[in-house]
């Protein structure tokens, strides 16, 4: 198979854009499409590439297509456009954090017109989006992936291959299911520790510093929930969607999972309380709720 020169872009959203903008950078010819209209060409005009009207336009004449989209079911819809244009020996890349049973249906549909399809759902936010440094987890044929390889590097640091189709997007559910459980355990932690007298900063810091260390920990207590900015990019209706998908995982693998479920219950109750809209990272304000506690010391 040749090399990837060509590539349409369908969804640049918060990931997406700085996303696709790594791949203009490394110097690929970039077509892109968004459903915001005038976004795509925001998009050309600020970064480069080129702005088309839809995702067939796109998918004409490249030679990968990327998809990263808040369902699989709009994958669907794109895989349906894009089909008939997609030349044979065209490799789609889906990097949707998606439905790994549906992600092999469309992957069957493709394989008949002669297009490969591989998953690659990232982790790490926009601030890593920004500098090329997400991780990507993979799944799909290794030749398939060999060949999306230079186009990955472009936009991640660190490749994880997990398996055939579907794979990398059961990873990705799978973390989100772990960082999710981290994170509600830690905010009910400071919440717990402020009732006592301890300040949630400094225990920010000794989690840190200690066994009860987590991305959370890290990466989202202080600069996001103490300063009460929820707004590190990544969606309420995002994450609950992600934790459904790790638990039809494990319907699927017919796996018990009691704490799971009830993690899962408790992001929908907060997507509930909050409504649409909010920053995952809202989740901290229905514990405060239910605590009757501010995270700080403003009840």
């Amino acid at each position: 198979m040749a090399d990837i020169k060509r590539i349409g872009f369908v969804g640049i959203g918060n990931m997406g854009w700085p996303m696709a903008a790594n791949l203009v950078k490394a110097g690929f010819e970039v077509a892109v499409r968004d459903a915001v209209p005038g976004r795509s060409a925001q998009f050309a005009g600020e970064v480069g590439g080129t702005a088309v009207a839809d995702a067939a336009a796109a998918a004409r004449g490249a030679d990968a297509v990327v998809t990263i989209l808040p369902t699989s079911k709009q994958v669907a819809q794109v895989a349906e456009l894009i089909a008939p244009v997609l030349s044979k020996g065209a490799l789609v890349i889906d990097m949707t954090s998606g439905q790994p049973a549906k992600t092999r249906e469309i992957a069957a549909t493709l394989a008949g017109k002669g297009v490969a399809m591989i998953d690659a759902p990232v982790s790490g936010g926009v601030p890593r989006a920004k500098t090329g440094d997400l991780a990507i987890m993979l799944g799909g044929e290794a030749g398939d992936l060999d060949r999306a390889e230079p186009v990955l590097k472009a936009m991640g640091s660190s490749l994880y291959r997990c398996g055939g189709i579907g794979a990398g997007q059961a990873m990705k559910a799978l973390n989100n299911l772990s960082s999710a459980g981290t994170f509600l355990m830690g905010i009910e932690v400071l919440l717990i520790g402020q009732r006592f007298g301890l300040d949630p900063a400094t225990m920010v810091d000794v989690l840190n510093a200690s066994s009860g260390m987590s991305n959370s920990s890290q990466r989202k207590f202080k600069q996001y929930v103490l300063n009460r900015r929820f707004d590190d990019g990544f969606a309420l209706e995002l994450m609950v969607k992600d934790l459904g998908i790790a638990l039809e995982v494990g319907r699927e693998t017919e796996t018990p999972t009691p704490f799971s479920a009830l993690c899962r219950e408790m992001w929908a109750a907060a997507l509930a309380s909050l409504g649409p809209g909010h920053n995952h990272t809202a989740l901290a304000q229905l514990s405060e709720k239910m605590a009757g506690e501010i995270l700080g010391g403003n009840k």
